[in-house]
């Protein structure tokens, strides 16, 4: 499975359209600029300007009492986990979700805690069957105490939760006196692509994070959102972890340029991926998922080659993609693609998928 190779081929072409992912993204002139720019200080003190900025915008963005840059998402959602959590507690969450399948076994790792897996399609679960994997709170059942969203829906397609489900799922999760947390790393492109006010879109969530090395174009940093009381308890762990910066706000003004430039535009991102997903579609043997924003999946079975066997022989022409399985591969769309490159693409996949005919 080809989703995240250690290192490039230096035998390989020049990359002429990296569809990977959307944390292939560069920083632009314009952005760099900005970082270049910036007023900075040791934000472990609390004496960096431009981090407090970013900060307070972000909680205001999102509604939320306050908030704490950090370097990753992952490292978001670890310390989201680690906050609201003890050992042995249980987090439910979608069974593709990213804590689960691709943050190297954190939950257990750092915060001791493990995570039910709830079915659903698209990547998302509703109130119901959030409801049904209720356990009885007895002396030895593990206390269910934190429930997980992933917006968008990563694995599920890229998938936008409906706000009213969004909603359900976090009254029901609150009745039994659970917090709740969203792996927001490509909340702006649901944003987007259901036009719903980000602060709306979160109202429910104890948690919430940004990260803006997606479609947001920065080279590095995520926000964790939410009460005063919340971040002044995770503040401790990203200490703990070493998540504390000094003159971080070189990277958080890339961040204050990425929501004043690179949010509105990421509905480009979402057309071409409707573009690509359009011409994939009228190559035989393809079966391709309808995308809902940047990611396209599609389905190799019927070509007699695997996902890793087409995207091996689309990287030898310049084109990458992922893959999430056997047959399954992934596309990203995002700001340094354009429409010409998705034509590229198409064409290259194409030639790619009559190979074995």
């Amino acid at each position: 499975m080809a989703y995240a190779p250690a290192r490039q081929d230096r035998s390989l072409p020049p990359v002429r359209v990296n569809l990977y992912s959307d944390t292939q993204t560069r920083p632009s002139v314009a952005m760099k600029e900005a970082m270049m720019r910036a007023e900075v200080g040791d934000e472990q003190h609390g004496d960096d300007p431009t981090i407090d900025a970013l900060c307070d915008r972000m909680a205001a963005l999102l509604g939320k009492d306050a908030a704490m840059f950090l370097p990753s998402g992952t490292m978001c959602n670890q310390i989201a986990l680690l906050t609201h959590c003890r050992p042995g507690d249980e987090v439910l969450a979608h069974e593709s979700a990213h804590i689960i399948a691709n943050e190297g076994g954190g939950p257990g790792a750092l915060a001791g805690v493990s995570v039910l897996g709830l079915k659903g399609a698209l990547g998302q679960f509703d109130a119901a069957t959030l409801t049904a994997a209720l356990r009885e709170k007895r002396r030895n059942s593990p206390p269910q105490t934190l429930v997980e969203v992933e917006q968008t829906a990563n694995s599920g397609g890229g998938t936008v939760w409906p706000l009213d489900k969004l909603n359900a799922v976090f009254a029901a999760a609150h009745a039994h006196d659970m917090r709740t947390h969203m792996d927001g790393a490509r909340l702006m492109n649901a944003v987007v692509a259901a036009s719903v006010p980000a602060h709306e879109m979160v109202a429910g969530c104890d948690s919430v994070w940004l990260d803006f090395t997606k479609g947001l174009g920065a080279p590095l940093g995520a926000v964790l959102c939410g009460s005063s009381a919340f971040i002044d308890d995770a503040w401790r762990w990203k200490q703990r972890l070493g998540g504390s910066l000094r003159q971080g706000g070189i990277c958080a003004a890339a961040c204050l340029y990425a929501l004043d430039h690179n949010i509105d535009r990421l509905a480009e991102d979402h057309a071409n991926a409707k573009a690509l997903a359009r011409g994939l579609a009228q190559i035989e043997g393809l079966t391709v998922e309808a995308p809902e924003t940047n990611l396209v999946f599609f389905d190799t079975r019927a070509t007699g080659l695997t996902a890793d066997g087409l995207a091996d022989l689309a990287r030898a022409q310049g084109v990458m993609v992922s893959t999430v399985g056997k047959y399954r591969v992934r596309a990203c769309t995002h700001l340094d693609v354009d429409r010409a490159g998705i034509d590229l693409a198409v064409d290259v996949i194409r030639a790619a998928a009559f190979t074995k005919r």
